[in-house]
């Protein structure tokens, strides 16, 4: 019996087509034209340019006094004061935070109250409002009695400059508390837990195992409340201290700038908020390190990584 159908070796490779063999043509991807996207950049940079030459051909605007007036040694005086101020309160802030949030997540429920009512009250109440009542605190309080510690009048204690410090300080304690209670309720349970079985006591948990992990959290809105403390510390000018804004409004009264002087302040406004988001920007990466795998690049990375690019490019051509 034969088979029917004839096995050639089995090596043999079947015909291939003339069709087959001719590759595809390359797909010609055309990008979608988005006219939008122009009509609305051409718009709003038309607006910026009125906006920056209503401002340079203002005719009661004396430029050239900017350009005096930036480096005087009053206005960096005020600088240097309104640096001072929001360094100072922002420590006292951070430090009267933590401990109301943990107050605040006592089992105690005397300290919890106590807590939860000053944060009620700083929270609820302006800066501005504060400032003023701490500025007027003799009314209430004319002698500071601390027995045999200290006793002066209140007017000498409550110089501008501890107007200044308790007002702030005391107000940014409110918010700080909250953003430090969140970032304790972000660390998981578990970890106390164990810790606890180590025989750890509650505050060394906390210093050691909770405090350390919650940071993450706590320094990114940190860093935004510094950099908004910097902006708020113009209120001081209510309580007469000499920071950036009086300083400035005091040369511009005297030498007719006003708007000049404001212009100045707000450079320097500028000049510190920029310096501190670059502190901030560093600090978030490096608390970043413990839950990312890869960290971005940083803004001096990319612009080393282009150059080296750049650098290929014309080195090959």
């Amino acid at each position: 019996m034969t088979d029917k159908f004839d096995k050639g070796p089995a090596d043999a490779t079947p015909p291939v087509s003339k069709e087959a063999s001719v590759p595809p043509e390359a797909i010609k991807a055309i990008p979608v034209r988005h006219y939008g996207r122009y009509v609305s950049g051409v718009v709003v940079l038309a607006l910026v340019g009125l906006l920056v030459n209503a401002f340079a051909t203002a005719e009661k605007i004396q430029w050239s006094a900017v350009g005096d007036k930036i480096f005087d040694s009053t206005v960096l005086a005020g600088a240097g004061r309104t640096l001072l101020i929001s360094v100072l309160a922002m420590i006292l802030g951070v430090v009267l935070g933590i401990v109301l949030a943990v107050m605040r997540l006592s089992k105690n429920p005397v300290t919890s109250w106590v807590a939860w009512v000053y944060i009620w009250f700083f929270r609820g109440t302006p800066v501005y409002v504060q400032l003023l009542l701490w500025f007027n605190l003799a009314l209430i309080f004319p002698m500071l009695n601390l027995g045999p510690i200290y006793k002066d009048e209140m007017t000498d204690v409550m110089t501008p400059f501890m107007c200044a410090l308790l007002g702030l300080g005391l107000n940014e304690a409110a918010y700080m508390a909250e953003i430090c209670r969140a970032g304790l309720m972000a660390v998981d349970e578990g970890q106390t837990e164990a810790s606890h079985a180590l025989g750890m006591s509650h505050a060394k948990t906390l210093r050691r195992i909770v405090i350390p992990q919650a940071m993450r959290v706590i320094v990114p809105p940190t860093g935004n409340e510094f950099i908004n403390m910097l902006k708020t510390s113009a209120l001081v000018y209510a309580v007469t201290y000499n920071e950036l804004l009086r300083a400035t409004s005091s040369i511009g009264s005297t030498s007719y700038a006003v708007m000049e002087m404001l212009f100045v302040a707000s450079i320097w406004y500028l000049v510190m908020t920029s310096v501190f988001s670059v502190f901030q920007y560093y600090l978030e990466r490096r608390y970043a390190r413990g839950t990312s795998r890869s960290l971005p690049p940083t803004p001096w990375q990319k612009i080393r990584v282009n150059l080296m690019a750049f650098s290929r490019e014309r080195g090959g051509a």
